[in-house]
């Protein structure tokens, strides 16, 4: 696509979407990710209790008046049509401090990003990588490479135009100039399914690919052009096949889990939150492809591990994007309760959370109060369905962790309206 014509494409664009769009330096339309970002200006507030109802109590202490508030919040003429399902604790305490419905089986939306995100670093490492390989077969007679090439894919979803122009280089470094054989799309690292479960069929659904570059299933075609700009002819056929044990290596292009963790998080990225959950899968299989189903049982370990019934949730996929998840405000503050006891897991996640006011999905939420640049929280929404799981500081100095999860609002700014007075009654005197 011509620059002049994404500009205009930024024109019509709402701001919500266009700020969330991304050009790669060959003007390629790269990913319009999950539409939570909000404009610069924010969003009327919906929620129908006026603002001094969370002021707080000067006749109650820490924590009786974070509870009357929060009680307070739930008279709101919201709930009479929807629901919410809540749990707030205290870390340095180390004790809940408000429940509500926190038992009740909901839609996590994105935060099931903050699930997939811990249980990975807890199984990974905060070292992790995610690689793609470029490795050959046969014999070099001078200046041409007469066997195969083989594209080893490790679902890499930062895998750019850079890496790319590393693996051509990695071949003229060889001093190659043909190849004659074949070109192998290795693609045995998952199953073959594109699409996770429950995804709705018309949504922008990403395809799950264990071979992409710039987060597009085009790698064999965008290699093919840069083997011909590099001047490398190739004589054969592309292909898809395993990569053979015998394999000689010729670069290896690889990105960090913490830098995976930025764009998944901050910005919501489907995509990104999908290859972490297969590698979570491929972390666990023994013998065969990655599968959601490994990756679930990945989840489902550690929740075990926390001492929750695993067999009481569902996990069917690593984004939130299905219709099928479900989890409650009780396991997912027991996750950031696992997270923050753990010195691996908190400081890889913690910088990647949304922050209040400043960044992220939550850049244009929670200005001017208490909660800017304090709450540091995983945004969701679907049709229907808006959550908020993270962390504040509260101002006696208390560490917390908090799960909102609003169910049945037509109107998404209506659930985060009302995610963000809790915030400030939770970041206030």
């Amino acid at each position: 696509m011509k620059y002049w014509n994404f500009l205009i494409l930024m024109l019509i664009m709402p701001a919500t979407v266009a700020a969330q769009v991304t050009v790669s330096d060959d003007d390629s339309l790269l990913i319009i990710e999950e539409d939570e970002a909000h404009d610069e200006e924010q969003e009327p507030d919906t929620f129908d209790l006026p603002a001094d109802s969370i002021m707080p109590s000067k006749e109650l202490a820490w924590p009786e008046n974070v509870n009357a508030r929060l009680q307070n919040l739930l008279k709101g003429k919201m709930f009479n049509t929807s629901q919410v399902g809540m749990m707030v604790y205290d870390l340095t305490a180390d004790s809940a401090i408000f429940c509500h419905n926190e038992k009740q089986l909901m839609r996590p939306a994105s935060t099931m990003k903050m699930i997939n995100a811990i249980t990975a670093i807890d199984r990974l490492g905060d070292s992790f990588a995610f690689r793609t390989h470029l490795m050959w077969t046969g014999r070099q007679d001078s200046t041409t490479l007469r066997g195969n090439v083989y594209l080893k894919g490790g679902m890499d979803p930062l895998f750019g135009n850079d890496d790319m122009r590393s693996f051509v280089s990695g071949l003229r470094q060889m001093n190659i100039d043909t190849i004659r054989g074949q070109i192998y799309a290795d693609l045995s690292m998952k199953d073959s399914k594109r699409w996770g479960e429950g995804w709705c069929w018309d949504d922008d659904n990403p395809e799950l690919s264990p071979l992409l570059i710039n987060g597009k299933n085009t790698f064999m075609k965008r290699f093919c052009q840069e083997l011909a700009k590099a001047g490398i002819v190739f004589i054969g056929d592309t292909l898809r096949g395993q990569t053979p044990s015998g394999a000689r290596l010729i670069c290896t292009q690889s990105h960090t889990i913490s830098q995976v963790l930025q764009r998944m998080m901050k910005n919501s990225n489907n995509l990104f939150a999908e290859c972490l959950f297969y590698q979570l899968a491929a972390s666990i299989t023994t013998k065969g492809p990655a599968t959601a189903k490994g990756a679930r049982e990945a989840i489902e370990r550690l929740v075990s591990k926390m001492g929750l019934n695993p067999k009481n949730y569902y996990f069917a996929d690593g984004s939130g994007l299905s219709l099928y998840n479900y989890v409650t405000p009780e396991l997912e503050v027991r996750f950031l309760r696992y997270a923050y006891d753990n010195e691996t897991i908190f400081p890889c996640l913690l910088p990647s959370m949304p922050i209040a006011g400043e960044d992220g999905t939550l850049s244009g939420r929670m200005r001017k109060t208490r909660a800017q640049g304090n709450v540091k929280a995983k945004t969701g929404t679907v049709m229907g369905v808006s959550a908020l799981a993270g962390y504040c500081t509260a101002a006696n100095g208390h560490y917390l962790c908090f799960s909102i999860i609003n169910m049945g609002n037509r109107q998404q700014q209506t659930g985060r309206s009302f995610q963000d007075r809790v915030c400030e009654v939770l970041c206030s005197q």
